[in-house]
């Protein structure tokens, strides 16, 4: 028979090990024994999402999963092998018994305490501040005692919760930097940097005993300066054409000018509010009636000189009076490009010029 073997119907029940948790964030838990002895034959019962791990001596005996076991003398390899029958096989187990909960812890929140450093192809430099939520649980029953847990009696989430929370707060922001999202598109990418933020924190955990099952970013937010930037610049895509819209300003002007009752100052507003918006609407039509480059029509000169010896034509000469030289400018037969005049080969390709 091992350490602990299955419970036969023969078997006499003599003492009973198990654990009723009725807390929701106890990740393990000593049960207590007398002096730490366990009576041979004692029933041991671990429940679904528990691991029960024996503790002999300073050392990690062996670690139980879900079932009932009986705790038994004679062919036991792993306590005989660290001397808890020397003295015979109806004396006592000297050993802790630690229940671990194999569930999963969900809710946890995390988030960034100091704002992030973050470079952005838009803004540049920006600082950004996440928070959001994770779910655990225990993976390696022995790496959790061995790693935080120690000789605690009652070891809960709230313990391990501060050294968690820094740690995925610098793995998010290795993610995030590595990520290269734009600032503008992350809220479209939540699900992804989710993703990769806990492909980069599964080590970390792994090393304390445990698996991150879930990581989620629920918001990141922006510096306030940033935000009323954002919020500017979509006004002003929202208003669409300026010209139009302040047309429609003049006009609103003016009827509210209309609509405001006679007297004194009611007249003093209602006459600089009509300068105003003639003054608006004047600039605007000016504007309407613009050609689309924005520029006033430059006037034609009446004269030009030309292109080989310089001599003053008229405007529109094709040819020139004094040396006969063509004033339409010549093309390179290869790309188009306008040449300087006698150019033998074109500046911009190098082609030789027929």
């Amino acid at each position: 028979m091992g350490i602990l073997d299955r419970l036969s119907p023969s078997a006499q029940f003599i003492e009973v090990i198990e654990w009723l948790d009725d807390s929701s964030d106890t990740m393990l838990y000593r049960f207590p024994v007398r002096d730490q002895e366990i009576k041979n034959g004692a029933q041991l019962i671990v429940r679904e999402s528990q691991a029960a791990v024996f503790v002999h001596e300073g050392q990690i005996a062996d670690v139980f999963g879900p079932g009932r076991y009986s705790v038994e003398g004679g062919n036991t390899p792993i306590l005989s092998k660290l001397g808890a029958w020397k003295t015979g096989f109806n004396s006592p187990i000297k050993s802790e018994v630690y229940f671990v909960n194999t569930k999963q812890f969900t809710d946890l929140k995390w988030g960034t305490s100091n704002p992030v450093m973050m470079r952005d192809t838009d803004f540049g430099m920006v600082r950004l501040r996440a928070f959001g939520i994770y779910s655990m649980r225990v993976a390696d029953p022995r790496e959790l005692i061995k790693q935080i847990a120690g000789t605690n009696a009652r070891f809960v989430t709230e313990d391990i919760e501060g050294q968690l929370r820094r740690t995925m707060v610098s793995g998010f922001s290795d993610a995030l930097g590595e990520s290269k999202i734009a600032a503008l598109d992350l809220a479209s990418n939540y699900d992804e940097l989710s993703r990769f933020a806990k492909q980069k924190l599964q080590d970390e955990f792994k090393s304390l005993g445990l698996e991150l099952t879930k990581f989620v970013v629920e918001n990141i937010s922006l510096p306030e300066e940033v935000e009323a930037a954002m919020d500017k610049r979509t006004s002003m895509g929202v208003l669409g054409d300026m010209g139009k819209y302040t047309q429609f300003e003049a006009a609103q002007a003016m009827r509210d000018a209309a609509q405001n009752p006679g007297g004194g100052a009611g007249l003093g507003a209602g006459l600089g509010a009509g300068f105003a918006v003639g003054n608006a609407m004047a600039g605007a039509m000016s504007d309407a009636m613009r050609p689309r480059g924005g520029s006033e029509p430059a006037a034609a000169p009446s004269t030009q000189k030309c292109i080989k010896c310089g001599a003053s034509l008229q405007a529109g000469a094709k040819f020139c009076s004094d040396c006969g030289a063509s004033q339409v400018p010549t093309k390179c037969s290869n790309c188009q490009k306008e040449l300087a005049p006698g150019a033998k080969f074109c500046n911009e390709c190098g082609t030789k010029v027929e």
